[in-house]
């Protein structure tokens, strides 16, 4: 259960990271709109980060919880704000994500 709690508070990082994206260039009630979303993921990802961290190791959960976020975030980039996709930034994604099961795999 904890792992599902630790994949659900990195889900909610990569949306805080999308809310900022989205408050780029904007003014007026839909800057604070997004900036409400952005605490609101910023909160429950935190929140759901510390319970997580009652049963795994810090020192598992903490990188993680960022992979799970800098993924997220990379494909969000790519899929809604057309960043770059080019060969080399899809490898190194796959890379991160070979590290976070690995993390997983050697975690007690």
């Amino acid at each position: 259960m904890s792992w599902f709690v630790l994949i659900i508070a990195g889900l909610f990082e990569t949306a805080f990271a999308y809310c900022l994206g989205r408050m780029r260039g904007l003014t007026g009630t839909e800057y604070y709109g997004w900036g409400a979303a952005f605490l609101v993921c910023l909160l429950l990802s935190m929140f759901l980060l510390s319970r997580a961290t009652q049963v795994i190791p810090i020192g598992t959960a903490y990188p993680v919880w960022t992979g799970i976020g800098a993924v997220g975030t990379v494909l969000l980039g790519i899929v809604c704000f057309h960043e770059p996709a080019s060969a080399l930034r899809l490898f190194f994604i796959v890379l991160l994500i070979a590290s976070i099961v690995g993390l997983k795999v050697v975690s007690h």
